[in-house]
This record gives structure tokens, C-alpha cells and sequence, in this order.
């Protein structure tokens, strides 16, 4: 088998890696986020109803039955009003008076992934400022330097999925490295490189250009900077690192520093996915 076989599945060339993206025009998000009164409550039986499992009449049914919990306690009484804040489940899970917001990001460099930061370092989160009225997180992280796709939602239990090992979410990053890797490397990326903290396995790995100083990798393990620690531990610094696909996703018509929705399609794949 020879290593410089160009990247894309099966040895074919990829060529998206480089490719110039069309402008982008960022899509208006309507909030549908259940208004709380001056008191800051809300009647029960619309948050029950934002939260998507039924209208507010069969809101009103589910409570009369005992069937809605706040903050542990069964609640039955018609007219009851509750924080935004406040815990409320329907069989066992926890429900979100929110619409459910997918943002799609595709990351700059000098970006730090997390919903603040004490150090006042710019975060992903001002980049997605103006998406939405929704608070919104982003799934797993990406390193300030690290560049490319991040899926950021209110979506707990997706989020939960995604995040979770035991569903092999796939992310195809875009390696650029400071000198030609070796065949002998190539290899032990591909039967896979035992770090500190075990070893790191790889789905596919194949070369971007002809100085075999750029190489694919598919990956669906996320520990912390594994791919940059897989070519550091093999004595390569890693010069770029871009994330161009995210469980099934790609930056197509996605500029560096924008952002979109997802669409309705791709949400229904992004579930049945994971």
C-alpha cells in the first residue's frame, strides 16, 4: 500500500481542502421564547407548550394528571406560574421552553471555545452574538488555534449525544505540519499512535499536496488536542489545524468567522445521526 495517496474516503482527491467560498448572507432567527410576565413567571401550561410536547389545553390535561414536575414536586393545579429558571419535567426529562437553535460556526483562529472567560480573551460566543435570543453552547471544544467547524445549540440532549464517545461522531481535520512526514509516521498514524493517555486511533488518514507536508484525518475519538498530540509525539509541529467536517456537516459556503442555521434537513439527519 503506498502513503501518498491523496485524501477523500477511499484514496480519492479531495478537492475541497483550499477551495474559494461564495459570500454568505446570515439568516434571520425568530425567537420563540415564552415572554415572562413583570413578576418574571410564566403560566405552567406555556412553557409546557413552548417546550413542543403538546398544545396549552393538553398542557392544562398533563397537569390535572399529575403528569408535569417542578423542581421534583408534581404539580396539578390549573394557572400555576413558574420561572424560566425553574426545573420542569414531563416523563422523567427535563424540558426547555425554548425553540431549539442549531448554529453552525465556522471558527477563526484566536477564538477560545467556552461561554465566557475571566481573562476577557475574545470567545465564540461573541461571534454568534446576534443568532439568536436563545442562550446557546457550543458542543465540545476546539483550541484557540484551531481553526473550522463548531455546532453551537440549546439542545441538551443533543448535545449530550454528540458529546458522548459511544456514538463515534466523525470530524475530518485538515493538518498542515512544518516538514514532510515520513512513511514510517504515515503508518503509525494509521495503525494508530499510543500517547500517555492510551492509544489514539484514527478512522482514515491521506495526504493533501505533493510536499506531504498537509494530510486528512478522519478521527471520532475526542480527547483533549488529540491530533495536535499525535504529530507532536511523532516529533512534527503542527502549523495549522482546521476541522472541515462535523457529523456530517461541512463548511460549504461558510466563510471563516460566520455563521448559519442549520436547516431543517440537516437537523433531521443530525438527530437520526447520532
Amino acid at each position: 500500500m503506498k502513503s501518498d495517496r491523496k485524501y477523500k474516503g477511499k484514496g480519492k482527491k479531495d478537492t475541497s481542502f483550499g477551495k474559494k467560498k461564495k459570500a454568505y448572507s446570515k439568516p434571520k432567527q425568530t425567537s420563540a421564547k415564552p415572554k415572562a410576565n413583570s413578576d418574571g413567571l410564566v403560566r405552567l401550561n406555556k412553557y409546557v407548550a413552548n417546550a413542543g410536547v403538546c398544545s396549552r389545553r393538553e398542557a392544562d390535561n398533563l397537569i390535572s394528571l399529575g403528569e408535569i414536575r417542578v423542581n421534583g414536586k408534581v404539580v396539578t393545579e390549573l394557572g400555576t406560574k413558574v420561572k424560566l429558571s425553574d426545573r420542569v419535567t414531563y416523563g422523567g426529562k427535563s424540558l426547555n421552553p425554548e425553540q431549539p437553535v442549531y448554529v453552525l460556526l465556522n471558527k477563526p483562529k484566536n477564538f477560545i471555545t467556552t461561554t465566557s472567560d475571566p481573562e476577557e480573551r475574545k470567545t465564540v460566543m461573541q461571534l454568534v452574538s446576534n443568532a439568536c435570543n436563545e442562550r446557546i453552547y457550543p458542543i465540545g471544544r476546539l483550541d484557540r488555534n484551531t481553526t473550522g467547524l463548531l455546532l453551537l445549540t440549546n439542545d441538551g440532549e443533543l448535545a449530550d449525544r454528540l458529546a458522548h464517545p459511544s456514538h463515534n461522531v466523525k470530524k475530518l481535520y485538515q493538518v498542515d505540519i512544518d516538514k514532510p512526514i515520513s512513511d514510517e509516521d504515515f503508518f503509525k498514524i494509521q495503525e494508530g499512535v499510543r500517547l500517555e493517555d492510551g492509544l489514539a486511533s484514527v478512522d482514515e488518514v491521506g495526504l493533501v499536496n505533493d510536499k506531504r507536508t498537509s494530510l486528512g484525518l478522519q478521527i471520532h475519538i475526542g480527547r483533549n488536542r488529540i491530533v495536535r498530540r499525535i504529530f507532536e509525539h511523532l516529533g512534527y509541529e503542527v502549523v495549522r489545524l482546521d476541522r472541515v467536517m462535523y457529523a456530517g456537516l461541512t463548511k460549504k459556503d461558510l466563510p471563516r468567522g460566520h455563521w448559519r442555521h442549520l436547516s431543517e434537513q440537516e437537523i433531521i439527519k443530525l438527530k437520526h445521526f447520532s
